[in-house]
């Protein structure tokens, strides 16, 4: 009982969040996961249509996850029923811009797993709590997975790696994902285990932090501008009820709530506060009365956005922000460009790199506030692929004589995103040069996406050796230099000409290729000049014949009895193997007796300019120097498959054999300032898209004859 003198007890309210302002309903459901309660599921899939709260809510989540972040709190005063206990943080890896491979392997890597395949992952993933390790692990921003929007990188997130991890029994998952994929995501798990937080659904609406989050954006204490209607709190209150109220509590609304009220205060004149039909019910709405106000058409304002809906990547160079709206809009858009800025402002944010390698007309980036703006944008597109191939065919136009070195990082890197969502990508996938000097991840992911039919030859040659170049963190020379080879390898000269032509600095030369199988060792040699009796392959020009009183270079390989063109070591054994011998410079197959041949003798190999050392997938050649550890790198071959014979002949000729068959490579002299591949995995942050035709996407400058037609990590 109550004494008389003693005021009733009042009812604790609790602040809200303050990152998020609201959604204590979903914070006490992800608070329930987090702590284990009884009866919780152990796996939650957190949706939303693009701008409803998902990544804001997750982010603030994850505040009060983080034993460090958690100091800076005043927890006592939230909701306790929304602050977890204090435990160790959940792993969090980023997939934005990953391949679900990628984001397994980050995995693997925080958890410090023994696993070489991605198969592997998962049941040792499942073995850790035995060891008394939690695993706990949350999984943000799934509609950004992917180094290039078009190619479908979401879904395989969902597919190859979230599901697979929500399958461990003593794993607990939180992940963030579009709708189209969450009941998929739940789908096999048995009753109980997984259940969907929809920030769409009115289980989980929060009206009042709705206003919250207006009311704290009009508020000049948090850096609003000093207005009749934000500075006055009656007055303040009542507009940020009526833009949540407007905006509703279901799709994209604090996304529309945001942008209504940086439209505002960035124009305040001509804002009634008053005058309801100027509050926006959408993020296309907010679009369209913001230009209105700004006395525009609204079809300028999206034909300003749409580059920035269609760009890949963080963002879009400034400079090719004029261009670009030009070749969507079919018109010049230089005048709108010019006085539009105040115009897009509320809807756009520049992105400053810095770093010596970024140029300067690239070091200021523009991109969009949110996803969201992008797609209401590219929802007003009614071509996006016609818009998408008038972007490429301007990129392209930057790319001076079609030379790819020279081109500009964005073009260089992305012009294949553009051309995959044009269905334009397979008439570009015939340029050498853009296959060297592209980002190898991003363009590997958007020519996987194409159809493997509409792919030719060189296409094709690029994605057999995309593995390595992303696995190798290859820089551009040696990007160049294991596709010259690549090329030779599947008889396509034409382009490994091209290579050569086009980047003079390539640390070798292809001679030739011989697929073979089961190439044992190698090794160079001499053969005296009487000693070839014939050759059985196409001689070279007699002009190119060595004199007749001069020893023939000559590849040696140990193959399999039977391989043509070879000769076994015992007639009477069928077991025994069988050497096969080729010119050393042009790969013709010799008919000649195998014990005439004369190898290098060691001081021959000691005293020659060059030397070599080999690990199971790489070969390193050196200059030897005039003292013992005076050696300098000239290059590393890498290798997708194990070499299983080497040798170097004393001229810089290297011969290497793998299951592939067996090659020679002249060695050049090394270029100043060059670079060599890095011996280990790529970070997966750097990590593991065909309608009307556009006139004129020509890339021929540059460019073979036509021909018929993340990874991170080791995978499965």
């Amino acid at each position: 009982m109550t004494s008389p003198t003693q005021a009733p007890e009042q009812t604790k309210s609790h602040e809200p969040h303050p990152y998020i302002g609201g959604r204590n309903a979903a914070l006490r459901a992800l608070t329930a996961w987090r702590t284990e309660r009884p009866g919780t599921p152990r796996v939650v899939i957190l949706t939303g249509s693009p701008g409803t709260g998902c990544s804001r809510l997750l982010t603030g989540f994850l505040m009060l996850c983080d034993p460090e972040y958690r100091k800076g709190i005043e927890l006592d005063a939230l909701d306790p029923a929304t602050v977890p206990l204090d435990l160790p943080a959940p792993a969090v890896p980023s997939v934005a811009g990953l391949t679900a491979a990628q984001t397994l392997w980050l995995l693997a890597d925080h958890y410090e797993l023994s696993a070489t395949r991605t198969a592997d992952i998962f049941s040792e993933l499942g073995q850790l709590p035995l060891s008394g390790r939690p695993v706990t692990i949350v999984v943000p921003d799934v509609d950004r997975a992917g180094p290039v929007r078009g190619t479908g990188e979401p879904a395989r997130v969902v597919r190859d790696a979230l599901k697979p991890l929500a399958a461990v029994d003593s794993l607990r998952l939180l992940a963030d994902v579009p709708r189209e994929f969450a009941v998929e995501l739940a789908e096999g798990l048995p009753p109980g285990v997984a259940r969907i937080i929809d920030l769409d659904a009115p289980e989980w609406a929060d009206p009042e932090g709705l206003v919250l989050q207006a009311e704290a954006l009009l508020n000049p204490q948090f850096g609003a501008p000093e207005l009749p209607f934000t500075t006055e709190p009656d007055a303040r209150r009542a507009l940020a009820e009526a833009i949540a109220r407007h905006a509703g509590d279901g799709a994209g609304s604090r996304l529309t709530v945001n942008l209504a009220v940086r439209s505002i205060l960035m124009h305040p004149e001509g804002f009634d506060p008053a005058d309801a039909s100027q509050l926006p019910g959408s993020v296309g709405e907010v679009l369209d009365r913001h230009a209105q106000r700004l006395d525009t058409h609204p079809r300028i304002l999206r034909q300003i956005l749409a580059p920035l809906a269609l760009a890949e990547g963080e963002g879009l160079p400034v400079h090719l922000l004029t261009p670009l709206a030009s070749a969507v809009a079919e018109r010049d858009m230089g005048e709108d460009m010019a006085r539009g800025m105040l115009l897009v402002a509320p809807f756009i944010r520049p992105i400053e790199r810095a770093g010596e390698d970024i140029p300067e007309d690239e070091r200021t980036l523009l991109g969009l506030q949110h996803p969201g703006i992008g797609e209401a944008v590219r929802a007003g597109i009614p071509d996006v692929a016609g818009a998408q191939a008038r972007i490429a065919m301007e990129l392209l136009e930057t790319v001076s004589d079609q030379d790819w070195a020279k081109a500009g990082a964005y073009v260089r890197d992305h012009i294949a995103g553009h051309t995959l969502e044009a269905g334009l990508l397979p008439r570009l996938l015939t340029d050498p040069g853009l296959f060297a000097h592209a980002e190898p991840v991003r363009l590997r992911a958007a020519v996987e996406a194409v159809p493997p039919e509409q792919l030719d030859a060189p296409a094709r040659t690029y994605l057999r050796t995309a593995p390595l170049l992303t696995r190798t963190q290859a820089p551009a020379i040696l990007r160049a230099a294991l596709l010259e080879t690549a090329f030779v390898e599947d008889g396509l000269p034409e382009y490994a000409a091209v290579l050569r032509r086009t980047v003079p600095e390539l640390p070798w030369h292809t001679l030739w290729s011989m697929p073979v199988a089961g190439v044992d060792a190698v090794t160079v040699g001499k053969l005296p000049p009487s000693a070839a009796a014939s050759d059985s392959a196409a001689e070279p020009p007699a002009e190119q014949e060595p004199p007749e009183s001069a020893p023939r270079a000559v590849a040696v390989s140990v193959v399999p009895q039977g391989t043509p063109g070879s000769s076994p070591l015992k007639a009477d054994d069928p077991e025994a193997p069988a050497v096969l011998v080729q010119d050393l410079a042009t790969g013709s197959v010799i008919d000649a007796d195998p014990t005439r041949i004369l190898r290098p003798s060691d001081d021959e190999r000691a005293t020659g300019p060059l030397g070599f050392s080999r690990g199971a997938d790489y070969v390193r050649v050196w200059r030897r120097g005039e003292r013992k550890g005076d050696e300098k790198i000239v290059t590393a071959l890498v290798s997708a498959t194990p070499f299983t014979g080497t040798d170097l002949s004393p001229d810089g000729i290297l011969l290497v054999a793998t299951e592939r068959g067996v090659k020679a490579l002249q060695i050049r002299p090394a270029q100043p300032n060059a670079t060599t591949a890095r011996r280990s995995v790529p970070d997966p942050r750097e990590a593991e898209p065909e309608p009307a035709q556009a006139p004129g996407l020509k890339p021929e400058a540059a460019q073979a004859p036509q021909a018929p037609g993340p990874d991170a990590h080791p995978t499965a």
